[in-house]
């Protein structure tokens, strides 16, 4: 892992014991407040604002633990509003991040299956409701998304992304 994801991963595991409003995934995620989405730079890019989507993907989430689609390709730069809809009778959620990011929150997420959390690479999408993210890709190489609610991960619920120049 290089030095930059485990330094993001440590930083974003303490900021997550420490948020005192974020969700387990056992809860609804909270209704959006208005409040601006904090835009920190990932390695797989930053929080884009709706009006500037470009494209927008439907993704659907199923109880066999599988996304579908589940591979997306993106011009470097572009924004995408991914409209995920769960079609399953569980809760599931839908990470962004690069393949060693998101194995090392999947091994967390096992460990402490009620972890808290709600950042804007993630949505949390409760049985027969429907969840968004807005991302632009602005970094260009192969990531990935995936649901990391204990055992849907290890299960084979994940997807790939990748990012080329246009």
């Amino acid at each position: 892992m290089s030095t930059i994801d485990r330094r993001t991963l440590l930083i974003a595991t303490g900021a997550l014991a420490c948020v005192g409003s974020a969700h387990g995934h056992g809860e609804p995620k909270h209704p959006n407040t208005g409040a601006p989405v904090a835009k920190e730079q990932q390695p797989w890019g930053i929080a884009g604002e709706a009006r500037r989507a470009t494209r927008t993907v439907d993704l659907r989430m199923l109880d066999s633990m599988r996304f579908v689609p589940d591979r997306l390709a993106v011009k470097l730069g572009q924004t995408l509003r991914l409209r995920i809809r769960n079609t399953g009778a569980v809760l599931h959620e839908l990470v962004i991040g690069t393949p060693a990011a998101l194995d090392e929150h999947a091994a967390l997420m096992l460990r402490f299956p009620d972890m808290q959390h709600d950042e804007p690479w993630m949505a949390h999408v409760p049985p027969g409701k429907t969840g968004e993210i807005v991302w632009t890709f602005n970094r260009a190489g192969e990531f990935a998304f995936a649901c990391l609610i204990a055992g849907h991960y290890q299960a084979g619920m994940a997807g790939r992304i990748s990012v080329r120049a246009a």
